[in-house]
């Protein structure tokens, strides 16, 4: 039997569980539908989540999985690979195994794929000393040598914003675009070491990152290193309800896609709702799960409107 929910979120993250978390507090029925692949699972800890700080990822989804069920909800292990609108206002979901469930409205979090530059040993390291966030992991890496490898209009960026951590800051131009002058000379002010030719990849020593390595040869020590990746949500399955991500650009670079929606997470589809980073490729945790449970409550917003106009149909029929 086909089961049918009030809502079905797509994606249990911090977004999708605290989402869920209010839903199911709002006495609707909902299945969160969950892959098993958090974006931060190479993270040791989660940081900047007030009364959360220093909390490893698997714990707080843990955590959130319990609250969920404790007030209700469903949470079942599966890939979303479709949705498609069906009769009376509904949406069908597919499942990779070919199970079907049924939702009124659907609260999609299903978060973003770094897509990370072609640097040999970078994937392997991304997470742990390969990083992108300084307000994630620069106090992990304080006073140390860090490494920016250029390769997106931020680069300079970032540079800048490392050096608030460390007064050891290199900028690796990879080959990139060359500065401005004006950029070239905040670089200078701020002590930011630059330096040319494209980076050949990681040097390691045990489980402990030493440096990068240019195509030269040359071995500059290092601590941790800052790379580029590109922020691809995962929403492909919203291409059947006629959904497509935008494209983010920066000095003509693509550097993210996301799906466009309202300051509630409303998208152009009526009745299909979205939070975190699937959305908002730079929200950090507690602001993807602020981001679901202000989704939650417009999503819940109208699902009242939609039983009102019910119940009023109903009594003048009688």
């Amino acid at each position: 039997m086909e089961h049918s929910y009030d809502v079905v979120v797509v994606g249990g993250g911090a977004a999708g569980l605290s989402g869920a978390l209010a839903l199911s507090r709002a006495r609707r029925s909902v299945l969160v539908i969950d892959a098993g692949e958090p974006r931060n699972a190479p993270a040791g800890h989660i940081h900047n989540y007030l009364g959360r700080e220093g909390t490893p990822p698997g714990e707080l989804l843990a955590a959130g999985r319990e609250e969920v069920a404790g007030y209700g909800g469903e949470i079942v292990t599966g890939t979303v690979t479709s949705a498609e609108k069906v009769g009376d206002g509904e949406f069908r979901v597919t499942l990779a195994d070919g199970g079907t469930v049924k939702a009124r409205r659907l609260l999609v979090t299903t978060g973003l794929v770094d897509v990370l530059p072609d640097i040999p040993g970078v994937a392997e390291r991304w997470g742990r000393d390969v990083l992108h966030c300084p307000y994630c992991h620069g106090w992990e890496v304080r006073d140390q040598p860090i490494g920016v490898v250029a390769g997106s209009p931020l680069a300079v960026h970032q540079a800048l914003m490392w050096r608030q951590w460390t007064d050891s800051v290199t900028l690796f131009l990879n080959d990139a675009d060359e500065p401005t002058a004006e950029e070239y000379e905040q670089l200078a002010a701020r002590g930011v070491a630059i330096v040319d030719g494209g980076v050949a990849g990681l040097e390691v020593q045990g489980d402990r990152l030493t440096g990068v390595r240019l195509h030269t040869g040359q071995v500059f020590p290092l601590a941790a290193v800052v790379v580029p990746p590109l922020f691809r949500a995962r929403a492909d399955f919203l291409d059947s309800l006629g959904l497509a991500t935008t494209e983010m650009e920066m000095a003509g670079h693509v550097i993210a896609t996301a799906v466009a929606a309202d300051a509630t997470g409303a998208t152009a589809v009526p009745g299909v709702w979205v939070a975190g980073n699937v959305a908002d490729p730079k929200a950090q945790v507690i602001v993807a799960a602020g981001a679901g449970l202000n989704a939650a409550a417009a999503l819940n917003a109208d699902l009242i409107a939609e039983d009102t106009r019910l119940a009023v149909a109903g009594a003048l029929s009688r």
